[in-house]
């Protein structure tokens, strides 16, 4: 023991001297990102006030006039905003009681404009998301390791959806509206390409993980590698393909709601309309018909998700 002593007095102040070490180094990192933090931030907003024609700090008070200018003037005018109701208010300048922008399901029978704008901005998003989903899961199972030994054909892929998903929406969006004109096509277009290289990674990164043993066992028996994936892995990973489809569907939502305020149709585009307008009734009821829509989508995706995922897994997730 005497002997073994002092070799393990040794390596402990080894180990000591290791960790000490490791401490000065990992809080001098901190204090540098730290530091490079504040520098950007510094500069970031030196740019904002200094560069920017709008003066940012300069501007900055209006955004509570701005808030101070959305109070109605009475409670009841957001709710003839919302449905299409006449209102004393109304100068002629921008109608509350507005018949060409309903549905009219029968000649009385109508749904406001504002809801039935809501539902063009779901359809967007629902559609794309679909669209997102079929070549994201053809795509896929080309780019998992685990799937595809073939370097050249998964690398190939893998690009191809950082390309897709390299550029925002509402870029995309300006692309095709310069070109197909106003309306929800572009945006459907825009929002479809991004959501299949976002919804590409999601699913291949699932495939990585997924358990190998039901394909080797396909493999042993004769199966091609269509059965392999479609029999083996497939069953594994739909699940959380489903759970990533509903996450992407409440994304996608949002982003239509933005491409409509820059001509893709939609509810966003009379959200543009009625802030450039300075109708803060209609600007709030858009508001509140988004935000409860927006709740309404999360909440019945979260409840479908824990179906389809189970609870535990949910909670766990969460």
């Amino acid at each position: 023991m005497s002997v073994l002593s002092p070799q393990l007095s040794d390596s402990g102040a080894l180990v000591e001297r290791h960790w000490q070490e490791l401490s000065r180094r990992r809080r001098t990192y901190t204090i540098l990102g730290l530091l490079a933090l504040f520098v950007a931030l510094s500069g970031s907003l030196w740019f904002a006030n200094e560069t920017n024609a709008g003066k940012f700090f300069d501007r900055l008070p209006h955004l509570f006039d701005f808030v101070g200018d959305l109070v109605p003037r009475d409670g009841m005018e957001v709710v003839r905003a919302l449905f299409d109701l006449p209102s004393p208010y109304d100068d002629g300048s921008f109608k509350y009681n507005y018949p060409e922008g309903r549905l009219y399901i029968t000649d009385t029978i109508y749904i406001p404009e504002y809801f039935y704008k809501m539902l063009e901005t779901l359809n967007i998003a629902i559609f794309s998301t679909i669209i997102g989903m079929f070549f994201g899961f053809l795509l896929c199972f080309f780019a998992a390791k685990n799937l595809m030994p073939n370097f050249l054909v998964r690398g190939v892929v893998r690009r191809f959806m950082e390309i897709l998903r390299a550029f925002p929406e509402v870029v995309i969006a300006g692309f095709f509206l310069a070109i197909l004109s106003l309306g929800p096509i572009p945006a459907i277009i825009a929002v479809s390409i991004h959501t299949i290289g976002a919804l590409g990674k999601l699913f291949f990164e699932v495939v990585e993980n997924a358990d190998m043993k039901p394909e080797e066992g396909l493999r042993a028996v004769g199966g091609n590698w269509v059965e392999r994936v479609w029999f083996g892995i497939v069953p594994q990973v739909l699940p959380n393909f489903m759970s990533y489809f509903l996450l992407r569907l409440e994304i996608n939502v949002r982003a239509s709601t933005i491409i409509g305020a820059v001509g893709g149709g939609g509810i966003g585009e009379l959200l543009r309309l009625s802030i450039g307008q300075g109708h803060e009734a209609k600007t709030l009821a858009i508001v509140l018909l988004l935000l409860a829509t927006i709740i309404a989508v999360d909440q019945f995706s979260a409840w479908l998700r824990r179906r389809l995922v189970g609870d535990q897994a949910f909670q766990l997730a969460h």
